[in-house]
């Protein structure tokens, strides 16, 4: 049997999911997105959870490149309750039979398409949740989740330390590097009138920033950036002045948000994902260099403007802590020696 080096992680996700997953038992899922990080989470929280829990049930995942997925984690392409399905998430082919749930986890994010190809990236956004939920109707689903983001609430006033999903937000359309916010906005208005013309139980996380095993270190991701300077020995280098407040999400902890809202969120009622406690950039490059052995110096290029407001990115999830007792169980620094040591063994 495939000795998986997430089973901790694996097993943490279980222990908070297993009671919700009985509805799970038996029947059929469908994935969008299954082969990106956050895709790549489900698959090892449902296979995992499959197994401990005995549940027979089968997932069915949308993929336009199945070789890829195969080098990249051959322990999922090869299971026999994973199946893949070939097609693109705006146009895809439906697949045959009957499925009680449905998640919508295809995005083009990448920094490539955000300055390159924003068309593609709105198109996929808006098209590709559409077409799954046509998919969703069709099949009998009874559950739809959207992974959307906190990127629908828009540029934060510089007062505002967290933002909650009572924010209404301020996109400001007409700038075209806004389309990913406005593509994720537009996804969750189309869940809203899908579910109150079919029926269908539309979930919708907004989710924030993460950390974890399958988290590219060379995309437009700060702290896997960090990450593999560290690995590389150093210096973690911080691109500009280090002042803007993110906040990071252990993937484990993200599993269990993303199944929970699924299973047990209310419709059409969206819930922030991911961590409520907030550092500067640079903090979060010192959290690296003191998280991962060598004491990893830190470099960062610009000073600080005088004067000038720190960006935010920091959800409020006061929501999903009440509603669905959810919480940060894995901290910051615990979680990043667990990504490192996850890409060390890669």
């Amino acid at each position: 049997m495939f000795d998986n080096p997430l089973s901790a992680d694996l097993d943490h996700v279980v222990e908070h999911i297993g009671p919700y997953c009985e509805e799970l038992r038996k029947e059929r899922i469908f994935i969008t997105g299954g082969t990106g990080f956050l895709g790549c989470w489900l698959l090892e929280s449902f296979a995992w959870a499959n197994e401990r829990l005995g549940l027979r049930a089968k997932a069915v995942v949308l993929t336009r490149n199945l070789e890829a997925f195969q080098r990249k984690a051959p322990h999922l392409a090869n299971r026999p309750d994973i199946r893949f399905h070939i097609g693109d998430v705006r146009n895809f082919k439906f697949p045959r039979g009957r499925f009680s749930h449905v998640i919508q986890a295809a995005t083009e994010a990448s920094a490539k398409l955000n300055t390159k190809d924003l068309p593609l990236m709105l198109e996929t956004m808006m098209f590709g949740t559409a077409r799954a939920l046509e998919f969703a109707a069709r099949c009998g689903a009874q559950k739809f989740l959207l992974t959307s983001s906190g990127a629908v609430y828009g540029k934060l006033p510089a007062d505002m330390t967290h933002v909650s999903e009572e924010y209404i937000g301020a996109l400001d359309v007409p700038l075209p590097q806004l389309a990913y916010g406005e593509g994720k906005r537009v996804s969750e208005l189309v869940c809203a009138l899908r579910e109150s013309r079919d029926g269908i139980k539309t979930k919708i996380a907004r989710c924030f920033a993460f950390v974890g095993p399958y988290l590219p270190l060379d995309e437009h991701l700060a702290i896997g950036n960090f990450i593999r300077d560290a690995l590389a020995g150093g210096p973690i280098v911080v691109k500009g002045d280090g002042t803007p407040y993110r906040s990071y999400l252990y993937a484990a902890d993200l599993a269990i948000w993303l199944w929970r809202i699924l299973l047990g969120g209310v419709a059409n009622r969206p819930y922030n994902v991911g961590s409520r406690n907030p550092l500067t950039i640079a903090e979060v490059a010192a959290a690296v260099s003191r998280a991962l052995p060598g004491n990893v110096p830190v470099s960062i290029a610009e000073k600080p403007v005088p004067g000038r407001p720190p960006q935010r990115y920091v959800p409020d999830t006061s929501r999903a802590e009440s509603e669905l007792g959810l919480r940060e169980w894995i901290g910051l620094e615990e979680a990043i020696r667990r990504t490192a040591q996850w890409h060390r063994k890669r």
